[in-house]
């Protein structure tokens, strides 16, 4: 199993993974980025990893529509979310070590942790607002 590219023709079967409270591990780069080049299979590899959760690769250039207003400082940059709780945005270094520790730490939150996270301070609630993948994909299909 490998991440799945989000491309505009893909968003509407992608929207229907992401339904309920399906995690959403979804890695921001670009195609011209050697390090995000260097990084995609490991990340399939961790794909392959997380069967219950739904890995996705986006191109921020190719899905600028998307994600162009997200704050994306560099690359690869990662974004965890859980049903609508954004659990994680920023840059990470290129090693999957980092991704797959972010992943196993925040899947063992609850629910109620992840809400009581996502309110805990302003850029928190400010990734609720404006890196709400799946809140994104409705709003643009």
């Amino acid at each position: 199993m490998t991440a799945l590219n989000l491309e505009p023709d893909s968003r509407a079967a992608i929207i229907d993974q992401l339904q309920g409270e399906a995690w959403v591990v979804a890695c921001l780069c670009a195609a011209w980025c050697d390090v995000c080049k260097a990084y995609r299979p490991a990340f399939d590899d961790l794909a392959g990893q997380h069967p219950d959760k739904r890995f996705l690769w986006i191109d921020v250039e190719d899905q600028a529509d998307l994600v162009g207003d997200f704050d994306i400082e560099n690359f690869p940059t990662l974004l965890l979310q859980r049903g609508e709780q954004v659990a994680f945005f920023g840059a990470v270094q290129p090693d999957i070590g980092i991704a797959r520790r972010l992943i196993s730490a925040y899947a063992e939150r609850s629910a109620a942790e992840l809400r009581a996270e996502a309110a805990s301070n302003v850029e928190r609630q400010t990734w609720q607002e404006e890196c709400n993948l799946r809140q994104r994909l409705l709003e643009n299909s």
